[in-house]
């Protein structure tokens, strides 16, 4: 949908990430270790702010689009409250304006199972060399859940056993849905570092907008953005609600603002996955834009 032979794309990881940009990995110049737990907490602004300093470097002025999904999604906003006059059109997928108690509740869950595996040593796990990925793996497992629709489990994994046709009666991996999370855990501890995990979450539990001077109604004041708000009516992670509050706020100041519920069983990852009507959606708002400023 985003064709790459005309759109220069720019993605950068977040900051607090582990995959380039700064983070509890990297190394402080001031002690020559990582920082690990001496990296300051961060949060949506932050990287937000970094990603506009990038921008910045690179000489460009205005952007045609910010698009992502899910955390994304909520730097996609952050773009349009704190940035608004250098992006033209802002797409927020499967996202919300805040995290809700439930969302905190699942974070701060994979926090604790990260700080209680004894390899964690309080953050400082990068001396020993043993890290711990126990804790990850739980919190990555604890995490999919939410990701997924009980409806889009019951079709994918059912009851069904992965290697017999009867129980074992131990305490083994014997259901498909066992054995799926499972491997979603142990393929996610070897690409990713678990302080990163709790930067990052713990940034995505402190955003919300609605506590900005004004609230929603100030914050979506720009009336120069175009808004196109996608969400997928199985996502019990960020329901369609969360996003209808927004539009709600955005009408009042007369902003043009597009909106499309997907009707799908996949749950919050649906925009990970092949869904037509997304996609047709998106192919759609991002021609409209291109006629607009006719590029």
């Amino acid at each position: 949908m985003i064709d790459t032979n005309f759109f220069f794309v720019i993605c950068s990881n977040v900051l607090g990430g582990c995959m380039g940009t700064t983070g509890p990995e990297s190394i402080n110049p001031d002690t020559k270790k990582p920082y690990g737990l001496g990296f300051p907490v961060i949060t949506i602004n932050d990287m937000v702010k970094v990603q506009n300093r990038l921008v910045e470097a690179l000489n460009i002025k205005k952007l045609f689009a910010v698009i992502g999904g899910s955390m994304g999604g909520m730097q996609a906003l952050e773009w349009a409250t704190s940035f608004g006059h250098k992006v033209n059109s802002v797409i927020p997928i499967a996202s919300s304006y805040r995290h809700s108690a439930q969302n905190i509740a699942f974070h701060e869950i994979g926090r604790q199972a990260i700080m209680a595996d004894p390899n964690w040593k309080k953050g400082a796990y990068y001396y020993t060399k043993k890290y711990p990925k126990r804790g990850l793996s739980v919190a990555r497992m604890i995490a999919h859940i939410t990701y997924l629709s009980e409806s889009a489990l019951q079709r994918k994994f059912g009851r069904n056993l992965q290697n017999s046709k009867f129980f074992s009666f131990e305490f083994e991996t014997e259901f498909q849905i066992e054995s799926y999370l499972k491997h979603q855990g142990i393929s996610f501890v070897e690409r990713f570092d678990a302080n990163s995990y709790l930067y990052i979450t713990k940034a995505m539990d402190y955003f919300d907008l609605s506590i900005k001077k004004g609230g929603l109604t100030e914050a979506f004041s720009d009336k120069n953005l175009s808004y196109c708000f996608i969400t997928f009516s199985s996502d019990w992670l960020f329901p369609t609600s969360e996003t209808k509050t927004i539009i709600k706020s955005i009408n009042q100041s007369n902003t043009k603002v597009s909106f499309a519920e997907i009707r799908t069983d996949k749950g919050h990852d649906a925009f990970l996955l092949d869904e037509p009507s997304f996609h047709s959606t998106l192919k759609s708002f991002i021609s409209g834009q291109k006629k607009k400023f006719k590029i």
